[in-house]
Formats: structure tokens, sequence, C-alpha cells
């Protein structure tokens, strides 16, 4: 089930809000959040609604084991189970193919005969809910979380709806107190519409919009590709997937909150950042903070050798890429990614911060979106005629004409996405804001209140445009379901 559908918005969120109200006790929200979530799941995953119960089950028993144990090394022990385990269910389901089709390939040129190929499905949101299990056990074999001993809080901890698919990766000590008990005030709900409506409109009116030419030049034959098309179908994907992926941890956050829960953000304006090393900041935080804090640490960090602090980054970071996907694609990304933040760790990098600011932010965005050619491309060789023809490399003996993907629509898109991928909006509240401290204390509460009036009829706007659009398209799932 999709967020920005309308069975989800006007059938499925409804009931359960309605329905969640009825509930006094969290124990009786818990169980019924649990089954709202597992329906959300098995609307379109019947078969691995299976698979996730026995993930919930398997890390629930993992965490009881290590809290029954108090000796280090059968501590030790039973989370390298536990993350063994993890990690083989994912990579089963995640890159069971990718693996014999590298075989094949191996074997063919050996000429040998090959192998058949599994034929594995992908779970939705695997990558996900796995490394959303594995922080549990992780955590409570580190001791920075109690042990839960109710097992449908951890299946809820990792069924909930509002961000199994797609994240954001919530660690369980972040939820804990709530998952216990947790309150809805008025206003906590009201933040969470006015984030989820956010998130609605960035996935309806800016990352569905810029799909469209975007999926259309990448979907083009090498001899039709002009650089000017190459170059505008990156920047309509570097637009995209910021505003779908944001869009959609806007909309998890805002129902997160509708329900008492806190998630902890996932993007900071990641397109104003000034290199790879702050980009990675803003970007995915939740990922990234995963990495750090379970894999690059225990890896040496940076407290070491910088020939070990760079070993420990491009280590991460192809990790990162064969996380995202089963392709070469996505680990060239990664280690390309890994690459610029050793770059960024030598001379280079004060080369880099010696720059003036807009120099500095060119760099950061040019690279991001050469990257993302590896990202989106189908294929490494599509990736490689699209960087030679943005780089003029190349020439279109049947180039097609850039205004065919422009209309009105999509250029307004185009700019929103421009304008929104800056911290505008913050900046134009904080003023408003300022703006109604200067007048007089008894006017002061109408300037106010006219503000937030404003504001609610830009949402209403916001959301009936959305839902307009939404009824007139097709089905367009989140961009990191396939993650």
């Amino acid at each position: 089930m999709v967020f920005s559908s309308p069975i989800f918005l006007f059938l499925f969120l409804p009931v359960v809000l309605a329905l969640y109200q009825f509930g006094r006790v969290t124990w009786a929200r818990n169980l019924l959040l649990l089954a709202a979530s597992i329906l959300f799941y098995a609307w379109g995953e019947p078969y691995f609604v299976f698979l996730m119960v026995a993930s919930s089950l398997a890390n629930f028993g993992f965490g009881r084991w290590l809290g029954r144990e108090e000796d280090p090394g059968r501590r030790k022990t039973i989370v390298g189970i536990a993350v063994v385990a993890n990690l083989s269910v994912l990579a089963f389901f995640k890159y069971a193919n990718f693996v014999v089709e590298n075989l094949n390939l191996l074997l063919e040129a050996l000429g040998w005969r090959l192998l058949e190929s599994p034929g594995v499905s992908l779970p939705i949101g695997i990558s996900f809910f796995t490394f959303q299990a594995m922080s549990y056990v992780v955590d409570v074999y580190r001791r920075e979380t109690e042990v839960e001993k109710n097992p449908f809080n951890v299946a809820l901890y990792i069924f909930f709806f509002p961000q199994l698919i797609a994240g954001p990766i919530v660690r369980y000590v972040d939820i804990a107190r709530e998952l216990a008990h947790r309150v809805v005030t008025r206003d906590t709900f009201v933040e969470g519409v006015r984030r989820f409506i956010g998130g609605l409109a960035k996935k309806m009116i800016i990352a569905n919009v810029v799909a469209l030419p975007a999926d259309q030049i990448f979907a083009l034959p090498a001899n039709e590709l002009t650089p000017s098309l190459a170059w505008f179908a990156v920047l309509c994907y570097t637009l995209q997937i910021y505003f779908d992926f944001s869009g959609y941890s806007d909309m998890a956050i805002g129902l997160g909150r509708m329900f008492g829960f806190h998630f902890l953000e996932n993007f900071n304006y990641p397109y104003i950042s000034q290199s790879i090393k702050e980009f990675w900041r803003r970007w995915h935080i939740s990922l990234s903070t995963w990495f750090r804090d379970y894999l690059y640490i225990p890896l040496g960090g940076n407290r070491c050798s910088n020939a070990r602090n760079y070993f420990n980054l491009v280590t991460v970071f192809f990790l990162c890429g064969l996380w995202h996907g089963a392709s070469w694609n996505f680990v060239i990304w990664g280690l390309f990614h890994g690459a610029f933040l050793v770059l960024e760790r030598t001379q280079f990098g004060k080369v880099i911060d010696s720059l003036p600011r807009p120099l500095r932010h060119g760099y950061t965005i040019f690279v991001v979106m050469i990257g993302w050619v590896f990202f989106r491309a189908e294929t490494f060789a599509q990736a490689q005629t699209f960087l030679a023809t943005m780089a003029g490399l190349t020439v279109a003996t049947q180039g097609d004409v850039l205004g065919r993907y422009i209309n009105n629509q999509v250029l307004s898109s185009v700019i929103l996405g421009i304008i929104f991928a800056t911290p505008i909006w913050p900046w134009l509240k904080r003023k408003t804001g300022e703006l109604a401290q200067r007048f007089p204390a008894g006017v002061r509460p109408i300037v106010e209140g006219t503000g937030h009036l404003a504001e609610s009829l830009i949402l209403v706007v916001l959301l009936l445009i959305s839902a307009a659009w939404l009824a007139a398209g097709t089905y367009n799932p989140f961009i990191y379901f396939r993650f």
C-alpha cells in the first residue's frame, strides 16, 4: 500500500486513526497498530508477511537470550549468531539472483555449464526492516537499551507501517518509551498532519512531475541522446529522488506524530551542502548514522592511521552502495562517494575548503549529480553513455529536442524543486515570527493568528492539489520501495 494512493488516504488511514481514538490503554493501541501494519504490508506482499513475523520473533528471541546471559564471550556469540542470521536472510532475498548472474558470466567465459537462476523475489523494504531488527539486538548486546519482554512491542517496532517500507531507520532505543506509554496531544497531531501534507505535496507536485521527463530521457536510445537532454534528465532525477524520498520521510514522521511517536529527521536540505562530507550528514541521516554506529566506528572510525581510516570509509560506502541494490551500478555509486570522502580528508579537501562558498556548493552538487547517473542508470554501459554525452564526447545521429520534454507543469515543478531544496520555508516562517514580535502586544495575537491561518490555507490548497493529481495519475511507488 502506498501513502500516495486513494485507498490509503481515504480509507486505511482514516479508519486506523478513528479506531486508535477508542483505545484507552497503550497495549490495546499497540495491538491495533500492529494489526494495521500487518494488513498494510500484506496488501502488496501477502506471503512475505510470514517472513517479517519470523524476523520479529527471531530477533525478540535473540534479545531475550542476551538478557539472560551475563558471560561476555557467550553474549558476543549470541549477537554474532543474530547478525549472521539477519544478514543471511537479507543476502538470500536481495543478492541470490545477482550472485548467480555474475557466476554465470564467469562460467560462460570458461565454457562451463551455466547455473539456473533461482528467481528469488525481493520483499519490499527488506533492507530497512532488517537493519532495524539488527540494531535492536546489537543495542541490547551493548546494553544501550533494555530487553523487551513483550513480543508484540518488538513486532510493532519492526512492522510499524509509517516507516516499514522506506524508513527512516528507527533505533529501538529512540522509541522504547513511546512503545510503553505515549500521549497524543492536539499540537502533536496537528504537527503530524502538517508534515504528512508537506510530504505528500513533495511527492505529487514535484517528484512525480519531474519523474516523467527523467524516465523518458533515460529510456532513449544512445543515438538520440544530446548533452542538453542528458543534463536535464539528471537535473530532474536529482530533484525527483530528493523530493520522493524526503517526501516519504516527512509523511512517515507525520504519521508517527499522529500516533504519538517521534521519529528522528532523515533529511536536512542536503543540496545546500558545501562538501560531500556535509552532504552525508544531511542526506538519509538514519542510514548514514546506522553505518557510522554499527560499522564505521567498530572498524576503527577515524581514530586510527590515515590509511586505515580511508579503508574504513571505502568499506562503509562499498556496503552502502550494495545495500541500495544488487547491481554493480550501486556499488560504483557507493565507491564514488567513498572516494570523494577520502579525497576530502587529503590536501584536496583543504583546497576545496579554501574556495568561495558558491564554488564549494557548485563542486558538491556537480559530484552528487554525477553520482546519481550511476544510481539511476539501468546498466553500467548506460551510465557510461550518459556521462560521455554530458561531457560532449558523443554525437547524436538522431538527436531529440529538449522542448518536447518541457511543459509549463514540468518547468514549474523544476523551479519549485530548486527553491524548496533550500531552507526557504523555515526562513520565511522565522522572519514572519520575528515580524510579528515587532507589533504591539495587543495586535500581536491577531498578526500571529493571521500567519497561522495563511499557513493552514496553504496546506489545504496543497492537499487539494495533491489529491486532484492523485486521482488523475497512475500508480507511482516511492523510489526507495525497491530497497
